[in-house]
């Protein structure tokens, strides 16, 4: 049974989730919250839906089961593209996906190009194809898919040269046409400096952290679930072992 002192939870395939859980703790600083990533099964962008959905099911059964969370977050697009309907229909707390900010982006840069940096699955997957289609004829929209970023992240990589040859690799030729740049992965909200260092400031730069935990908040404010303790904890998880979760700590702490 959950109370509302029961943490909330929050999972991506890795560390990527970490800037969502950042996002959380500043919006929502009385509550607590079971980060977990799972870094044995990295990276979630190649793998086939079933897949991830057997994934995302295990961990939010492990949550649920083992932390009695209230609420969960799926901190990652590529599993919210392919598992969120399947989790919702089968557990009874609310569990709240990740969406890639392209509404802002395309008001903000109305007839201009939007660049979309994300995973294969995110891009290919029917909720991308139907979001996009909203914007189309408004916007020039260009999905820019980034298979090495997340494992780039996960080894701490977040600036330097090596950074900028495979940011580069990613834009395909793209990067003068581009207005906007929307980060479709949790993961790539930690290479948000060295993008703006390569469009020296110039680009309109988007992902949907914030406005994912102001959901999160606005359903735990209309069902009653929202603590009013003083304070909030902390743990931190991974399914590749200690040393992920010292690497993600030091994340959280950038």
């Amino acid at each position: 049974m959950t109370n509302l002192r029961s943490p909330i939870g929050i999972f991506d395939s890795g560390m990527g989730g970490i800037s969502v859980l950042k996002e959380a703790k500043k919006i929502l600083p009385n509550e607590s919250f079971i980060y977990y990533g799972d870094g044995k099964n990295i990276p979630y962008g190649t793998k086939s839906v079933e897949i991830l959905i057997q994934l995302s099911d295990a961990i939010c059964k492990m949550l649920i089961d083992d932390y009695g969370v209230k609420a969960i977050v799926i901190a990652c697009n590529t599993a919210t593209s392919a598992a969120i309907g399947y989790l919702r229909s089968k557990y009874d707390i609310p569990i709240i996906g990740m969406e890639p900010a392209l509404k802002p982006a395309v008001c903000a840069n109305f007839g201009g190009t939007v660049g979309v940096l994300a995973t294969e699955v995110t891009l290919r997957e029917e909720k991308f194809r139907s979001l996009a289609s909203l914007y189309n004829e408004q916007t020039r929209i260009i999905k820019l898919p980034a298979p090495n970023l997340v494992t780039l992240v996960e080894r701490g990589i977040v600036n330097g040269q090596e950074a900028e040859s495979e940011l580069l690799e990613s834009f395909r030729g793209y990067k003068n046409d581009l207005d906007a740049l929307v980060l479709g992965c949790t993961h790539f909200v930690f290479l948000k400096e060295v993008i703006l260092k390569m469009f020296k400031n110039e680009i309109d730069i988007h992902d949907g952290n914030n406005g994912t935990v102001r959901n999160l908040k606005q359903i735990l404010t209309v069902q009653n679930k929202l603590t009013s303790a003083l304070q909030g904890d902390i743990k931190i998880l991974n399914s590749g072992g200690q040393a992920l979760v010292k690497q993600s700590w030091s994340l959280y702490n950038l």
